[in-house]
């Protein structure tokens, strides 16, 4: 962590920048926080790359694979910029902990037992980024953050979606010189078992703080050490004996020779004696690596409480005010700036009939649509005085003239609910499916973040395919006895699924007891979704 330099702009995106992180291919990464006090990760694109005529889709498709991979292994999305944005950015979770590489940098190498419990953890971390249909190819030391609870896979930056052939053309190396696997060393597709390579040659690292094909001391030029990688053994002297053999198996030149990360996760179990991920790391971690993230995250509450510096004028003389600037004031009663309504299917209006085609019915039964949380009592803790029943040809509730900045603890959790699906639909004109099961989660943050998700799952009766979707929820407006989230990301719940999700829809709910929330007709609304959901934990 570095201090930030004369010419970095004090804030991106609204959210105050607070140290610089690092740098790579792709852009700068900072220290930021938000409102609320969150810490985030908050990466910046080089202008260069954001002028190429395809960068736009790239950069959403990366948002979208990192929104894909959720784990406890992995860092969450948090907000990003909106197109033609300058800079284009993306703001994950912050882990005030050091990568592997910088451990090993200045510490060495890690303790036999900490290398097993490592290989665990990172063999699940890997499950979980093969459930989402989606191959890292950049698995290094780097970008392995080693948590005092557990490590960390971060920065799919450069990750593509399996599914999309577009991205696994050949003649391209893709990723880092050492951890590399043959097959991206030559240029030709890299899949799943690329990464399977890539984490053995991390746990190499580990082990003896070097690549497998590199002797201790020896420094290579690139042609020499791919060349290494694509005919020669791994050098393994060092590498604990209770994974050697399985290490030298993923470190394979044929990719069908290489554990798939289900068996690799399987066999570390049985060789490591640690049935669960979490039994080996805690226990094993350095105490030095404790100590590292305890002044890390002193560090880190310091900067998150000191009062940003005061801002001067153009011309000026004096401090200008330091406070964020503030949105334009509206008169009670005026809607909150949201975008322009996204046409739609027939028949999605409020309280009406559903014509939905088949392409669309997918899409369409999936989302549930246009959320608004209303509360029984105002952010005082006060009584709230009844809410005006909006007209079926409201999209959203009116503006309040107070309103809070941060979504209330009593809303954080998560919830569920299940409602009948359309069993009785033609299959035409709209698909006929059965339980359609809803769950949202949501944590701390203030307007304008994203504070959680929301889960639907549709089985299809004629066919048993899932036609649901998994949202990432943005908070658009808190008022008095009401509040607005937007679906910022948009892609189907089952990973194989070949539909496109609808990203822009508004959700409806209200807090009718403590641990119960109604869905609103309000705005648009999916037939057959459940009418309320109910907390969980």
């Amino acid at each position: 962590m570095e201090s930030l330099l004369p010419g970095d702009p004090p804030e991106i995106g609204g959210y105050r920048l607070l140290a610089r992180l690092g740098a790579g291919g792709m852009g700068e990464v900072f220290l930021a926080r938000t409102a609320s006090g969150r810490p985030l990760a908050l990466k910046t694109v080089h202008r260069d790359l954001s002028l190429q005529p395809d960068f736009a889709e790239r950069f959403d498709r990366e948002i979208r694979t990192n929104d894909r991979v959720r784990s406890a292994w992995t860092v969450s999305v948090v907000d990003f910029s909106q197109p033609g944005a300058s800079p284009q950015w993306l703001a994950t979770e912050y882990i005030a902990a050091p990568s592997l590489g910088d451990w090993v940098h200045r510490y060495g190498p890690l303790p036999a037992a900490a290398v097993a419990a490592l290989a665990r953890e990172l063999s699940a971390a890997l499950v979980t980024v093969r459930a989402a249909g989606v191959v890292h190819r950049d698995i290094k030391p780097a970008n392995v953050l080693l948590g005092p609870e557990r490590p960390f896979l971060i920065d799919f930056g450069i990750a593509r979606a399996v599914r999309d052939p577009r991205y696994t053309q050949t003649g391209a190396v893709i990723g880092t010189p050492g951890f590399l696997s043959p097959e991206q060393a030559t240029g030709s597709v890299a899949s799943a078992p690329a990464d399977v390579f890539s984490l053995a040659a991390v746990l190499v690292y580990a082990a003896t703080g070097r690549s497998p094909f590199v002797a201790g001391g020896e420094e290579l030029e690139l042609p020499a050490l791919l060349y290494r990688i694509v005919h020669d053994e791994p050098l393994l002297d060092g590498v604990p004996d209770v994974l050697l053999a399985l290490v030298r198996e993923c470190l394979a030149k044929d990719p069908g020779l290489r554990p798939t990360a289900e068996q690799l996760r399987e066999r570390l179990g049985a060789v490591t004696g640690m049935e669960e991920e979490h039994e080996g790391w805690g226990r094993t971690v350095p105490t030095a690596l404790v100590a590292e993230v305890g002044r890390r995250e002193a560090e880190l509450r310091r900067l998150l409480t000191t009062p940003p510096p005061p801002a001067y004028a153009p011309g000026g003389t004096g401090p200008a005010s330091a406070s964020p600037p503030q949105p334009p004031a509206t008169a009670p009663g005026t809607p909150p700036p949201f975008p322009a309504p996204v046409p739609l299917p027939a028949g999605w209006g409020a309280r009406r009939p559903r014509v939905i085609t088949a392409v669309a019915g997918a899409a369409v039964l999936a989302a549930v649509v246009a959320l608004a949380v209303r509360l029984p009592w105002g952010a005082d803790g006060d009584k709230a005085a009844p809410a005006t029943s909006p007209t079926p040809s409201s999209s959203v509730p009116s503006a309040s003239s107070s309103s809070a900045s941060a979504l209330p603890a009593s809303w954080v959790g998560t919830w569920s609910g299940v409602g009948p699906g359309t069993p009785e639909a033609d299959g035409i004109t709209r698909a006929r499916a059965a339980e359609f099961s809803v769950t949202v989660t949501l944590h701390a943050g203030a307007v304008g973040e994203l504070v959680g998700r929301q889960v639907s799952d549709l089985k299809e009766i004629s066919t048993g395919r899932n036609l649901g979707c998994t949202e990432a929820l943005q908070l658009r407006q808190i008022r008095q006895d009401s509040a607005v989230f937007e679906a910022m990301t948009s892609h189907p719940t089952d990973q194989t699924a070949t539909f496109d999700c609808p990203k822009g829809n508004l959700y409806v709910l209200t807090m009718a007891e403590p641990d119960r929330l109604t869905l609103e007709s309000e705005g648009a609304q999916s037939a057959g979704a459940p009418g309320a959901l109910t907390r969980r934990r």
